[in-house]
C-alpha cells in the first residue's frame, strides 16, 4: 500500500533520487548525527532493501511505501528514522512514560495523601464563593481542561488564559503558561487565592476547613494531626495532581513493542511528527515537550489581546511573547488550544504550523516597551498537504 503525495518539491531526475536515496539510508536509517547510536543492521531491514525503502519514505518520495515505514519503525525506536530538528535543540526519542511520576522527597504521593487530594481537588469550599472547585475548571471528562477558551472564575469573571490540562503536572516545571510557579506545590495555591479564579485568602480557608470536622481524620491519617493548613493542603492536591497521568495508551503499546497497534495512516503520521512536520523540536521524550518557553506569534502585542507571556514573570525583553509548550500527551482531548484557547479544532491548529505561524509585525513608526518581539525562528513553513495533515492529526489523537 502507498499514500501518495503531493508532486511539488520531488526530486527531478532519477539520478538525483538515487543518490539522495544512498545519502539517506547512511543517515536517516542509520542515525548519522544523533546523540544515540544507531546502525542499519539494527533496524530490521534487510540491507539490500535499505537505500530502496530509505527513498521509498524519503520527504521527496512521490508517495510512502507502507511496507517500507513498517520495516523502518519494526526496530526499537532507537533505530527508527533520525527525527528533524534544527542544531541546538536538545531532543530525547519517544518512550513510554515511566511507571511512576517524579515526585519531590519531601512530598511523597501515598495513596491517604492522594485521596485526600483528591477531595480537597473536588471540594468547592476552596474558592471564596464556595462554589468554584478545581475540578470545575479541570475536568477528567474534558482532557483535565474545561472545553472552554478560557474558564469563567469568581463572581464569573473571565480569565485570560485558557485552564491547562493538569494531566501531565507531574512532568511540567516550570507551571502555568508563563512558568511563574516553580513547583506543583507552589502552583496549586494560585488559583485558590487568583482574585479572577477562586478569590480565597490562605487564613480565611484555614479557618473554614478547620471548622468543619470532616477533614479531620484525613488530615491526622496524613499529616499525623487534624490541623489544616495551607502547606498541607497545598501538599496534598500536588500528589493528587501528579496522580493523573495518563496510562498505557495507544501509543504507550505501540512503543512497548506491539507494533501493529497503529494504523497505516497514523504510523504515517509518527513519520511526519519526526520529520517534514519538525514537531521534535519541541515536543520531545516521553512527556512530547521540552518545558521551554516560545513565541508562536500569538501575544497581540499593542493591541487589544495584548499577552506578553513569559516576560510579565522574568522582565527580560526576550521572553516576550513566549509561552510554555504544553504536552502533546491526551492532545486531542485538551481542546481548544493555545494559551488564549482560540483554536477550537486540532486541524486548524495545524493549518497554522503548516504556515509557519503568524508573524505580526510592528506598527510603522511605534515605539514598543518592551521590544516588539519576533516569532520563534523553529517555525517555518511546512509545506505538508492535505493527506499529510490528515496523517499526522490521525498519529496526534493516539497519544
Amino acid at each position: 500500500m502507498k499514500f501518495v503525495r503531493h508532486p511539488t518539491g520531488l526530486l527531478r531526475s532519477r539520478a538525483r533520487r538515487r543518490l539522495f536515496a544512498m545519502w539517506l539510508a547512511a543517515t536517516t536509517l542509520a542515525g548519522v548525527g544523533l546523540a544515540q547510536s544507531r546502525s542499519q543492521s539494527q533496524s530490521g531491514m534487510p540491507a539490500a532493501l535499505s537505500a530502496d525503502c530509505a527513498a521509498r519514505i524519503s520527504i521527496n518520495a512521490p508517495s510512502i511505501d507502507i511496507a517500507c515505514l513498517r520495516a523502518a519503525y519494526a526496530g526499537p525506536a532507537a533505530t527508527w528514522p533520525a527525527p528533524h530538528v534544527d542544531a541546538g535543540v536538545a531532543w530525547s526519542e519517544l518512550a513510554p512514560l515511566p511507571k511512576k511520576p517524579p515526585e519531590p522527597v519531601d512530598n511523597p504521593g501515598t495513596p491517604a495523601k492522594i485521596a485526600l487530594g483528591k477531595r480537597l481537588f473536588e471540594d468547592p469550599r476552596l474558592s471564596k464563593s464556595g462554589q468554584i472547585a478545581c475540578a470545575s475548571c479541570h475536568d477528567p471528562q474534558l482532557g483535565w481542561g474545561d472545553g472552554r477558551s478560557v474558564p469563567f472564575g469568581h463572581d464569573r469573571r473571565p480569565g485570560k488564559r485558557n485552564a491547562m490540562s493538569v494531566a501531565m503536572s507531574a512532568y511540567a516545571g516550570p507551571l502555568f503558561w508563563d512558568g511563574r510557579a516553580a513547583t506543583l506545590e507552589a502552583q496549586a495555591l494560585h488559583p485558590i487565592q487568583d482574585a479572577t479564579e477562586m478569590a480565597f485568602d490562605g487564613g480565611a480557608l484555614e479557618k473554614r476547613l478547620n471548622s468543619s470536622d470532616d477533614y479531620a481524620d484525613d488530615f491526622t491519617a496524613v499529616f499525623g494531626s487534624r490541623q489544616v493548613t495551607v502547606p498541607r493542603v497545598s501538599q496534598a492536591l500536588a500528589a493528587y495532581q501528579r496522580s493523573l497521568v495518563p496510562r498505557f495508551n495507544r501509543f504507550d503499546r505501540f512503543l512497548d513493542g506491539n507494533r501493529k497497534l497503529l494504523t497505516d495512516q497514523q504510523l504515517w503520521g509518527l513519520h511526519l511528527f519526526r520529520t517534514r512536520a519538525r514537531c521534535m523540536n519541541c515536543h520531545s521524550g516521553p512527556a512530547l515537550t521540552d518545558n521551554g518557553f516560545h513565541n508562536l506569534g500569538l501575544h497581540f502585542q499593542g493591541r487589544a489581546r495584548e499577552d506578553l507571556g513569559r516576560y510579565r514573570v522574568t522582565g527580560d525583553p526576550a521572553d516576550v511573547g513566549k509561552f510554555r509548550t504544553p504536552s502533546l500527551r491526551m492532545v486531542a482531548k485538551t481542546g481548544p488550544w493555545m494559551h488564549n484557547g482560540a483554536f477550537q479544532d486540532m486541524r486548524g491548529i495545524l493549518n497554522m504550523y503548516n504556515v509557519g505561524m503568524p508573524r505580526p509585525k510592528p506598527a510603522a513608526g511605534k515605539v514598543y516597551d518592551p521590544p516588539f518581539p519576533a516569532t520563534d525562528p523553529l517555525l517555518r513553513p511546512l509545506e505538508l498537504h492535505k493527506a499529510e495533515l490528515e496523517a499526522l492529526t490521525e498519529f496526534l489523537r493516539t497519544l
